[in-house]
């Protein structure tokens, strides 16, 4: 492997701190270069995040792919695009316009340039050229020629080669030949840009010690192993956007992970339903058996459930679904980011309901909620939902190492022979929707229990405490109450928020899930570069607890970001506290992109002002 000689930085360079944003074909395998760039500066100690624009169709459309690269550890995307390197001739003028005064072009020297800029530095690079002449076959050479780039990226602002290789071999699973083809062309395309062209940008990647002690990962691959380690047995499941590598990178896992070493066979059942009501409805039947089990879809995936979901919460199913949010309503936008099925799911099925709800924040809370929604579900004897979205679950996140379980399994309120014979001697008697604990949670039995007395009659008709069938008023409504006092109890059992104050604070802030980043980064600004002060609450949960009702008491103003359009988590949020609805403002955007911490920031400061 070759290596570089990393010269100091000369003045005014700006160093580990910019964006690269690569505009290419979709479906040209582009991806793979652009993740090697993102592990390779990871490697090299710097901390960067990644996010990958793309279209709904299989190849043809326009995407991009944004890193951002930052020394401070900021992992929220930004709009300003300081270096872009152009590949598609249909969106060039585009990419021209949108480097930052100061910044940096990189193009394929066979594209049209229809504008040209005196303030940003441009760099054509031979990408056919290269190519043609390295050991790909002809049918690849599409595929290689998107390495080229990389190569002369990696001279001019300093990539460590050695660390592309590393890279290289994490891709393609140390399989020398695809290594060696793609490594080739990119180490002939930095030799060429060495030789080629002057360095005339400040833009510099220096070495740092920022990512020990980090991993990359994307969520639906912690969500993934997450919920193998929680010991998942059972997942019924039809392929969606964003959701489909959730299941698919579970299939992987399976034969490693879940294997009898005495029977050789796998301990997890996964089937492809015809539908997601299929889907969800054998999810269900699953977990009445007492199986842990769980499905994952995105939005349009949960309105198709809806009734099965009523037939969960009313006949007490403990099952997990992971709703990997997208652009809605309808088909709506497949593969951009949202976090719009929050009241959708909150009041899901006809009838009165609620629903459980837990937001994690990045790829690392999606691997715990992985194996915690199972306990969850089991203890409280319902659905749980797992709300992640496409930016958690599709892109690439540096998160601490995950950690296995520490505790074990809560399977929640199981009788088995011994108990039952232990009740009748106490004199107690069982019934499936008994409350006996006055916790709104019954005891429940499984398929396996022999005992003559633990069989019961699921329906999602009216039903008494013993599962008898029934419509009497008094009877149903009863029932109704008692599993509404379940809701009350998650409210102590579910994960607490996060909250981060700051001394003299004059309001708060109220988040969740994937837009933290941004939030955290828009905190610092607004101190650093206003003087204000900010409390933050990262809500991780729903129904909320009695933390969040304080925080909104001890603010006057609370702003609750989020990615929608109509204010959702605000919604709940005033529906909690009524008395105080008119403390919480939203600020909310649902264009299908991630937040960013100057959106957040200046809209901050506009409704301040009002």
């Amino acid at each position: 492997m070759a290596t570089q000689t990393q010269p100091a930085s000369a003045p005014g360079s700006v160093v580990n701190d910019f964006s690269i944003t690569v505009s290419t074909v979709n479906g040209t395998g582009s991806q793979t270069s652009n993740l090697t760039i993102q592990r390779a500066i990871f490697k090299m100690g710097i901390p960067v995040s990644g996010k990958n624009i793309f279209p709904s169709n299989i190849q043809g459309l326009p995407t991009w792919y944004t890193l951002r690269v930052s020394k401070d550890g900021w992992l929220a995307r930004r709009e300003e695009h300081e270096i872009v390197i152009a590949m598609n001739p249909a969106t060039i003028k585009d990419d021209i316009e949108d480097v930052m005064p100061g910044g940096v072009l990189f193009y394929a020297d066979h594209l049209k340039l229809p504008i040209q800029r005196d303030d940003i530095v441009m760099y054509p690079m031979p990408v056919k050229k290269l190519s043609r002449e390295s050991d790909a076959p002809k049918g690849l050479r599409d595929y290689v020629a998107n390495m080229v780039y990389v190569g002369v990226l990696a001279e001019i602002i300093g990539i460590e080669l050695d660390k592309i290789y590393a890279a290289l071999e994490f891709h393609f699973k140390g399989k020398e030949s695809p290594i060696t083809l793609n490594y080739n062309v990119i180490k002939a395309a930095a030799e060429w840009a060495k030789e080629n062209l002057e360095k005339k940008d400040p833009y510099r990647l220096e070495p740092m010690d920022a990512t020990k002690g980090y991993i990359m990962a994307d969520g639906n691959t912690a969500a993934a192993l997450g919920a193998l380690y929680g010991g998942v047995q059972f997942v019924g499941w039809y392929p969606i956007t964003p959701a489909s590598s959730l299941v698919e990178t579970m299939n992987q896992y399976i034969p490693k992970l879940r294997k009898d070493p005495k029977t050789g066979k796998n301990t997890v059942v996964v089937i492809q339903a015809e539908d997601e009501l299929a889907a969800v409805g054998m999810t269900i039947g699953a977990g009445w058996a007492g199986l842990r089990s769980m499905t994952s879809t995105s939005g349009a995936g949960i309105s198709l459930m809806s009734e099965f979901i009523g037939l969960a919460y009313y006949a007490e199913v403990p099952i997990v679904i992971w709703d990997v949010q997208r652009g809605s309503p309808s088909t709506g936008l497949p593969t951009r980011t949202m976090q719009g099925d929050i009241t959708q799911v909150a009041f899901i099925s006809q009838g009165d309901t609620d629903s459980i709800m837990l937001f994690p924040k990045d790829a690392q809370e999606a691997f715990e909620f992985g194996w915690r929604a199972f306990d969850y579900a089991e203890r409280l004897q319902t659905p749980i939902f797992v709300m992640s979205d496409l930016d958690i679950g599709q892109n690439q996140w540096m998160v601490k190492p995950f950690e296995y379980p520490d505790e074990p399994m809560d399977r929640g309120k199981v009788l088995w022979e011994e108990d039952l014979e232990r009740w009748e001697k106490e004199g107690k008697e069982w019934g499936r929707y008994l409350d006996v604990d006055g916790d709104g949670i019954p005891y429940r039995t499984v398929i396996g229990n022999k005992h003559p007395k633990a069989a019961y009659f699921t329906r999602g008709t009216g039903h008494d405490e013993f599962a008898r069938y029934s419509e009497d008023p008094e009877v149903w409504t009863r029932v109704l109450k008692r599993i509404k006092k379940k809701y009350e109890t998650a409210r102590d059992i579910l994960p607490k928020p996060i909250l981060e104050g700051m001394e003299g604070a004059p309001f708060g802030i109220i988040a969740f899930g994937s837009s933290h980043p941004a939030v955290q980064e828009a905190r610092h600004y607004l101190k650093e570069e206003k003087g204000i002060a900010t409390d933050y609450l990262r809500l991780r949960a729903y129904p909320f607890s009695q933390e969040v009702r304080d925080f909104i008491a001890n603010h006057e103003k609370v702003y609750v970001v989020e990615m929608n359009r109509d204010g959702q988590m605000r919604q709940l949020l005033q529906l909690e506290v009524p008395e105080m609805a008119d403390r919480l403002v939203s600020v909310a955007k649902g264009d299908g992109l991630p937040l960013t911490a100057r959106w957040i920031m200046n809209t901050i400061l506009e409704k301040e002002e009002e």
